[in-house]
């Protein structure tokens, strides 16, 4: 990974013909993003970077298709808990909670147990909790916690345990 740096530095200099006062900048930026540590913040600071057009001759570069459906990306329900890290301009505002439920009968969970709900997502279990119960089809709403996180409140259960989306 050491070795990453000189060359990333060496390619952008090359790709500004020449312009080195840039080319140096950008490679001091880079290494800035390059040390942080948190995933989200480390991939908006690479996309903050601001690189010099390409020549007019240039070829053009094929994108990627977008990995949620466009149907999904329209639903804001649909994306909870996916969300992310820039939201694209226009999008619709984030969600403070959903509801669904959970179909049938419930008996309880466990730490690291995934609950299928209602409208289809399933969510695991991310702290250490567990309880016995026996409901029928319970309403559940997810909420938004502090740092990301996620609590999910079963009806008919006193407390909220956090969760993480799978699906």
């Amino acid at each position: 990974m050491s070795r990453v740096l000189p060359l990333a530095a060496f390619a952008i200099t090359a790709l500004l013909g020449g312009h080195v006062a840039q080319a140096q900048n950008l490679a001091t930026e880079a290494k800035a993003c390059r040390q942080l540590t948190d995933p989200a913040r480390r991939l908006a600071c690479y996309d903050a970077l601001q690189l010099q057009a390409e020549p007019a001759t240039a070829a053009p570069v094929a994108t990627a298709a977008p990995l949620v459906p466009a149907a999904a990306a329209a639903d804001p329900v649909a994306k909870f808990g996916q969300e992310s890290v820039k939201a694209p301009a226009g999008a619709p505002p984030e969600l403070k909670q959903i509801e669904s439920r959970i179909r049938g009968k419930f008996h309880g969970w466990h730490a690291g147990s995934q609950l299928e709900l209602e409208n289809g997502q399933v969510w695991r279990i991310a702290d250490g909790s567990e309880a016995v119960y026996e409901l029928q089809d319970p309403k559940v709403v997810v909420h938004r916690g502090m740092l990301g996180a996620f609590y999910l409140e079963i009806e008919g259960v006193g407390f909220q345990m956090r969760v993480t989306r799978m699906r």
